[in-house]
């Protein structure tokens, strides 16, 4: 769809916008399942009608346990048009980390499949529902087996019929500013924080993502897990927004995926490293017919240059942007281009809207060609994190600026290159080591797949770094380490290397350093 969209203040008014324009139009799919606008529509108003019922009020936490699936989407937009705040829950989460999520948030309902694959939930649902005195309500999701103590999502659509003009009013008094969602960051670093987004920083992100990267129909695959940004800001919100269809892979599977993108029909095929990674080394890879794909984008870590190549024989338009979920979503982008050094080398320009300035370590502006920490300034921003006044503080500096922790070098030609970051930064001989700069410089080695680089104490040099490749054709370490040494100073040769077959990945498909620290400082 490629009308002009009006500037809404809630994602939740683009659904009704769409539902009366093209109410016959699909717009979530999963597996047989097709949903049209109207019917979407019509289940986001069930379900609000009945939180509110239940007591839901503006500010109060709604959580879901749940694969992408049109359960996510429907419970996340119900949740948010009645001013409520949205939480999701990745199932993959073992039963402490669960806990510590629902006992930081405190929801007062709880939406949750009860089986997925081979995992039953019953035993965890038990011991999370008595260790959260939030919880006033716990309804099973259509399908799932029941459990002691919920509703099923039948019956609780059913008590919610009375609450229809409760729920009326409950929608005028939310504004664009309002919370509506909570995303908890990776904890790389530590337990994670609930950043809070806002309903105006998600449309308005929405419409122009669209604007900066066009699109003949709107048609996407979304298999990223619901407790992350990238699932609900980066891939479904601006799909619905321009009233395009968002296909559901509740579990990612490389071969499944490439099936999708052949059958769906998808013109948007936006994801991250690690996943492109699998989806090109599948033997079968050229067999799928991927004409349909108009832009492939990547998000959440830099992208080697032989898959960019690999990518730019399969389709000319390929961008990528850089964001936290801080950001709400991207504070750089780049435009749909074919050039490799772009491409491979800078994360762009700043996203419309978006200021941003390089501070130096003695806190003065970067020059160009300087090394700065990145900081933004948006109305994209979130508003704090969840119950952390001292940490947001941290972050949101005076003037509305948000501290990234990542560190970049703004080019001549005024686009962005990331270094690495500063709480992944090392110090070697009394140098500043960025890991993210290796990483770059071993990804060019011809045997290389990816790279992974981490720092750890060293009683001569404070710390040295230790790297881990996955190499894609026979290589010794010892000719990495003399290719190293051949394009890095000296202090920035990392003084061990592991070949590996993988590496320990985030939920959200970033590389776990956390672990890859505790691994390195092990080994004999």
């Amino acid at each position: 769809m490629t009308r002009d969209l009006p500037n809404l203040p809630r994602i939740t008014d683009y659904v009704a916008f769409h539902a009366r324009h093209q109410p016959g139009a699909e717009a979530l799919v999963l597996d047989h399942e097709r949903i049209t606008y109207g019917e979407l529509e019509g289940r986001v108003d069930r379900l609000a009608v009945s939180l509110v019922a239940a007591g839901v009020g503006k500010g109060d936490r709604v959580a879901t346990l749940c694969t992408p699936s049109p359960d996510y989407m429907v419970a996340f937009l119900a949740t948010v048009s009645i001013g409520a705040i949205w939480v999701g829950l990745n199932p993959k989460y073992a039963r402490d980390e669960l806990a510590y999520v629902l006992h930081d948030s405190r929801p007062r309902v709880l939406l949750t499949r009860t089986r997925i694959g081979a995992r039953d939930y019953a035993d965890d649902l038990a011991v999370l529902v008595a260790g959260c005195s939030s919880l006033e309500t716990v309804v099973t999701l259509a399908g799932d087996p029941a459990i002691p103590g919920a509703q099923a999502l039948s019956a609780f659509l059913e008590c919610g019929e009375r609450a229809v003009d409760a729920c009326r009013r409950a929608r005028a008094e939310v504004d664009a500013g309002d919370a509506c969602l909570i995303v908890y960051t990776s904890g790389s670093t530590g337990r994670p924080k609930g950043a809070v987004l806002h309903h105006g920083g998600i449309a308005r992100f929405s419409v122009e993502q669209h604007r900066l990267w066009p699109l003949s129909t709107v048609r996407v695959l979304n298999y990223l897990p619901v407790n992350h940004v990238g699932c609900v800001v980066d891939v479904s919100c601006p799909a619905l927004a321009h009233g395009g269809c968002i296909v559901f892979l509740e579990k990612f599977d490389a071969a499944r995926s490439l099936e999708l993108l052949q059958r769906e029909r998808i013109t948007f095929w936006g994801s991250v490293p690690s996943a492109f990674q699998m989806q090109l080394a599948l033997p079968t890879f050229g067999h799928y017919d991927l004409s349909a794909v108009e832009l492939i984008v990547w998000e959440g870590a830099a992208m080697p240059e032989p898959m960019i190549r690999q990518l730019r024989e399969l389709c000319p338009r390929l961008a990528t942007n850089y964001g936290q979920t801080e950001s709400t979503s991207a504070m750089t982008f780049l435009p749909p281009t074919d050039d490799i050094d772009l491409l491979g080398n800078t994360v762009g320009e700043p996203f419309p809207g978006v200021d941003i300035r390089l501070i130096r370590s003695d806190g003065e502006e970067a020059e160009t060609g300087e090394e700065g920490e990145v900081q933004a300034r948006s109305y994209y921003n979130m508003l704090g994190y969840w119950n952390r006044p001292e940490a947001t503080q941290e972050v949101l500096l005076e003037g509305g600026w948000l501290r990234t922790g990542d560190v970049a070098i703004r080019r001549p030609d005024g686009r962005f290159r990331l270094v690495g970051r500063l709480k992944e930064m090392f110090k070697s001989g009394g140098y500043n080591v960025y890991p993210r700069e290796i990483e770059a410089a071993l990804e060019e080695h011809p045997a290389v797949d990816i790279a992974a680089v981490v720092g750890i104490p060293d009683p001569l040099w404070g710390e040295v770094g230790v790297a881990y490749v996955i190499p894609k054709s026979p290589v010794e370490a010892g000719a990495l380490i003399a290719y190293a040494r051949e394009r890095l100073a000296n202090y920035k040769v990392p003084k061990r290397f592991e070949l590996v077959d993988s590496l320990p990945l985030l939920p959200i498909g970033k590389v776990d350093k956390l672990t890859l620290r505790r691994l390195a400082a092990d080994l004999p």
